[in-house]
């Protein structure tokens, strides 16, 4: 039998509306356009700005150390590649979507250094996209991928906290 065309090829990945990053940084940048068209400041204190930076910092080493323990286990970190396993340990162990958690922790930490309003106003629609757009598929990707396991690990463990 000769193999199927490569149209007929099942794609094993979630299949993600937008590739996660695109989404978050696509947000920042549209709000911060907003803000130079209609610029409106969160505040002028300085602890937002402080808090903003340990937000950013927490949201980039949470990031960091997801990314490092998904190559540890061996599987892919990009949505667009194969999962090859489920990861439950590391910061998988408290969230089943650290990196998403720590973009949003990024995002927020940069909208409150930057010191606009915008970005925070756009963050609820954002993350309704990356909910139904990215985490659902993902979670139903991996349903149907790993079954049982996946199931008793989605059960244990929130999605975001």
């Amino acid at each position: 039998m000769p193999p199927a065309p490569a149209d007929d090829v099942v794609q094993d990945s979630p299949g993600v509306i937008v590739f996660p990053p695109i989404l978050y940084v696509g947000t920042l940048l549209l709000g911060l356009l907003l803000h130079w068209l209609w610029p409106t400041r969160l505040s002028g204190l300085v602890w937002i700005r402080i808090c903003g930076a340990m937000m950013f910092a927490t949201g980039a080493s949470i990031a960091h150390w997801a990314q490092r323990t998904m190559h540890r286990v061996g599987t892919n970190v990009l949505p667009s590649k194969p999962t090859l396993a489920i990861v439950t340990h590391g910061p998988f162990r408290f969230t089943r979507n650290p990196i998403y958690l720590a973009n949003v922790l990024v995002y927020i930490g940069l909208t409150s250094l930057l010191n606009t309003v915008w970005p925070l106003l756009l963050l609820l629609p954002m993350l309704f996209v990356v909910d139904w757009g990215i985490i659902r598929r993902e979670e139903r990707y991996l349903e149907n991928k790993f079954g049982n396991a996946y199931l008793s690990y989605k059960n244990k463990v929130p999605r975001w906290l």
